[in-house]
């Protein structure tokens, strides 16, 4: 007999923490899909059936939007927008309509028109924009199961705490997740950016996505195991597995509850040099979470999410709307907007722009390049921040500065902005500060001169060693020489915080680098200010800052710029004291 112990899966990690229960399984909608031939003298009548299941899967999902809307708040609502505005397509309402109208039941022709879209999703190259045929997917089922009269079982049906199982989940199931009294979840399909990876976040209950066929092995009642800090399950595990996960469990929660202790103390080291400790933010869900973390601002709010939430380019208005929530909520703390840093790519799959394939995007036409030669699209979200300004501190930052060129026009756009709202008498804060991305390698060659036009940089480590390293971090194949304790690194992360210090300026770091607690000792030998990190890892940064002497680090950081070799920096890396 086949051993159904201790099966392990790989997926991805959505949603941090250990769950241990039993499997609930929401079964995969089983449609039995034939062609058939519609007579003419009814295929009006097949249409009007088609749209009574549309609306009534529109009303649905409005029934939903205001669950997730009581539940969670409306930033996450809008998640349920995306599917009314996929039930809201005129052209795929055409298509449909004319497959019946040529003889094919619509049940069948439904099926036709979505197959179509979401392969046509399926040939995009961007994560996030192939993730959205999920949500075509999920539209397509419910009306689906409108059509045919069908009710799959739901999350509402639970008894019991459980860890949910599934194909995919809806928005409808994961405002339920919250109702009910669910663990975790894990599911075939999905990625970090799929809806059901940005609500388990915002639940902070474990989950892991992209399973590939966890709903075919799993049965409702199995013991399941989640590990959503490695993104991976164990399904049926051992009573002796059962016990060392209970102990792991265990071992986090108490070191959960000592890093809360840390919340309301301040970043400093045993012999008293200070640093600020800000969050990184995606959208405005994460406000409160960040909050809660004891985030004393936002150092890097990535303004991307707004483009990805609708059809069209975000207005002056959709801008103002989404900086305002976020403003006002972290006033008195500032909050640095960063300008979008999307490729032209990404707006061209949109249908938005004109733009060919770029064979690297990340070497095109992106980020503060995209915004010169496309203004229309700057200007609007400079209006929106200017606008926010006036309710709350906003600093503002342009990404993927090159050089004094790119800067200089930036900031000449900027100030034609801010004359245009004075002359409509719309207040803004006049002394916004204006900063830069460090991110690029002849950025940093001449900061110097860049800390003399901006009041404040942030090292943004991602790209800086991507670039000056010539490694693609999310190739498999050179993924492992991706290093930010290279000697060269280090020496431009140390160029940048002195010449910015000499220029009278602060420095703070957005990368992943600035969220690793190890390290940390070296950044703050190094004289970084501001950590910008993700909300989980601010109290295990300031952890470490609280646990060190500076004395103790900037010495060891000096010695650390004379190496010529990773190794040396290792060595000296073991030497340094957490206390």
């Amino acid at each position: 007999m086949f051993n159904r112990r201790n099966i392990v899966f790989k997926g991805i990690a959505a949603s941090p923490g250990i769950a241990v229960g039993n499997v609930f399984l929401l079964e995969v909608d089983d449609f039995c899909l034939i062609h058939k031939e519609i007579p003419i003298n009814i295929r009006e009548a097949e249409k009007k059936r088609l749209n009574d299941a549309i609306e009534k899967t529109k009303a649905e999902l409005k029934i939903t939007y205001d669950k997730i809307n009581e539940v969670l708040d409306k930033n996450y609502a809008q998640i349920v927008n995306v599917h009314l505005l996929i039930l809201a397509d005129s052209s795929m309402r055409k298509d449909i309509d004319k497959l019946i109208e040529s003889g094919v039941n619509a049940e069948y022709a439904l099926f036709k028109v979505i197959d179509k879209i979401i392969r046509s999703f399926e040939a995009i190259e961007d994560d996030y924009f192939r993730e959205r045929k999920l949500d075509v997917q999920d539209v397509g089922k419910k009306i689906l199961s409108n059509l045919v009269g069908k009710q799959k079982k739901t999350i509402a049906s639970l008894d019991k705490d459980s860890i949910v199982i599934a194909h995919n989940l809806t928005p409808t199931d994961t405002v339920s997740i919250r109702e009910k009294l669910v663990k975790g979840f894990a599911t075939d399909i999905g990625g970090k950016t799929s809806h059901t990876a940005i609500i388990a976040q915002g639940l902070e209950i474990p989950s892991v996505v992209g399973l590939k066929v966890i709903s075919s092995q799993a049965r409702t009642g199995d013991v399941i195991i989640i590990n959503g800090d490695k993104g991976e399950i164990i399904l049926n595990p051992t009573p002796e597995v059962i016990a060392e996960y209970k102990r792991e469990y265990d071992i986090q929660f108490a070191k959960k509850k000592e890093l809360e202790k840390l919340k309301n103390l301040p970043a400093e080291t045993i012999d008293n040099h200070k640093v600020l400790i800000y969050a990184n933010v995606d959208n405005p869900d994460e406000v409160q979470s960040i909050l809660k973390n004891g985030a004393t601002g936002i150092g890097l709010y990535r303004t991307e999410y707004i483009f990805f939430t609708r059809k069209a380019i975000p207005s002056e208005k959709d801008h103002l709307e989404k900086y305002l929530q976020v403003v006002k909520k972290m006033s008195p703390y500032p909050t640095v907007i960063r300008t979008v840093d999307l490729g032209g790519d990404k707006l061209a799959k949109m249908g938005l722009l004109n733009i060919e394939h770029e064979e690297n995007p990340f070497l095109g036409l992106r980020a503060i390049r995209l915004c010169l030669k496309y203004p229309k699209i700057f200007i609007d979200q400079l209006r929106g921040i200017l606008k926010a300004s006036a309710y709350g501190k906003i600093r503002l930052m342009y990404p993927m500065i090159s050089g004094l060129g790119e800067l200089r026009d930036a900031n000449k756009i900027l100030e034609k902005v801010k004359q245009d709202l004075r002359k409509e008498h719309v207040e803004f804060d006049e002394d916004m500060e204006i900063g830069t991305m460090i991110e690029v390698p002849s950025a940093a060659m001449i900061i110097d001169a860049i800390a003399k036009e901006v009041d404040f940089v942030s090292i943004g480590t991602n790209d800086l060693i991507q670039y000056v390293l010539a490694i693609d971090r999310v190739n498999e194949n050179v993924a492992n020489l991706y290093d930010p304790l290279h000697p060269a690194i280090l020496r431009y992360i140390k160029k940048i915080i002195d010449e910015s210090h000499n220029a009278g300026i602060s420095v703070s770091m957005c990368g992943e680098m600035a969220g690793d607690p190890y390290y940390t000792p070296i950044l703050i030998g190094f004289g970084l200010d501001e950590f910008s990190v993700s909300s989980i890892q601010i109290s295990k940064v300031k952890k470490v800052i609280r646990s060190i002497y500076f004395a103790d680090v900037k010495r060891a950081a000096e010695e650390m710029l004379k190496c010529s070799d990773r190794n040396e920096i290792l060595k000296i890396m073991t030497t340094i004291q957490i206390h």
